[in-house]
């Protein structure tokens, strides 16, 4: 029996199917997390949606920033954008069924027994595990109410990029939401920069990783996290696991062993 977690598929289906190959997946007794961002810009977003949701026990999943947008598309709080690959999703007889699966879904899983916890993007450094479960149970609380429609619609946008504990109404919920599934870099003080996604510019050697901030109150657990493609799966930071490998740009699909960090990969191009 084996846990592997997997980076951001964003709908390569065939790419899933390779790597799952490759490492000998029994979905009878292993066990297959994925960081979020299962869907959109590949070609074969319904097929990689329905098949882990059919995987049951045998799988986890964190949402991410994709994730969120179909669902908001589903509840007609967006149009979309030019380059979705979502309309497969929308149109299928079973898009009830996915997008209610797709709501249950949590922002944090964290596994004491393995030793591990997973999120789609990042986490401010102000958070430590305990304020980063209750600040996610607050967003998925929300996903699971009425109240999400009002959510989905107050979900796009870039303030408030500091978090503070005394943040009310859906400047917290953006704010909490845009650190799970969105952070890249952060200011010193920890305030999200959100508009770069590569390489920083020599004007903007202020900016930092956010898993390198000082004083990180998160810096004592092993944090598996998606979405940063341009990192390579490089962090250079011993207990923080960048497995988005840009897949869906043509790089690789990235599966890490978790009992003894092993990592395989397969070609996307």
């Amino acid at each position: 029996m084996s846990t592997y977690a997997i980076g951001d598929i964003q709908g390569c289906f065939f790419a899933l199917e390779k790597l799952l190959e490759k490492i000998h997946f029994d979905a009878e007794k292993d066990f297959l997390w994925f960081t979020g961002d299962l869907i959109n810009r590949g070609p074969q977003s319904l097929e990689t949606l329905r098949f882990i949701k059919n995987l049951g026990k045998h799988q986890q999943i964190v949402l991410g920033n994709h994730d969120l947008h179909l669902l908001a598309m589903a509840h007609d709080a967006h149009d979309g954008w030019p380059d979705d690959t979502l309309a497969p999703i929308l149109k299928a007889g079973d898009c009830e069924e996915l997008i209610d699966w797709l709501l249950h879904q949590p922002l944090l899983h964290h596994d004491e027994t393995l030793g591990y916890t997973m999120i789609h993007a990042g986490l401010a450094p102000s958070w430590d595990l305990t304020r980063a479960k209750k600040l996610a149970a607050e967003v998925e609380a929300i996903l699971q109410s009425h109240q999400r429609m009002d959510f989905f619609h107050e979900m796009y946008g870039n303030t408030p990029t500091h978090w503070r504990d005394d943040l009310t109404g859906w400047d917290r919920i953006r704010c909490i939401v845009n650190y799970f599934t969105r952070a890249r870099f952060c200011h010193p003080d920890g305030s999200l920069e959100l508009k770069t996604k590569e390489n920083i510019r020599q004007d903007q050697t202020n900016l930092i990783p956010w898993f390198n901030i000082p004083g990180r109150q998160n810096a004592d657990l092993n944090i598996l996290f998606g979405h940063w493609a341009a990192l390579g799966g490089v962090t250079h930071t011993s207990n923080a696991f960048a497995l988005d490998t840009g897949c869906v740009w043509g790089y690789c699909l990235t599966a890490m062993r978790l009992e003894d960090q092993k990592c395989f990969n397969v070609s996307c191009k």
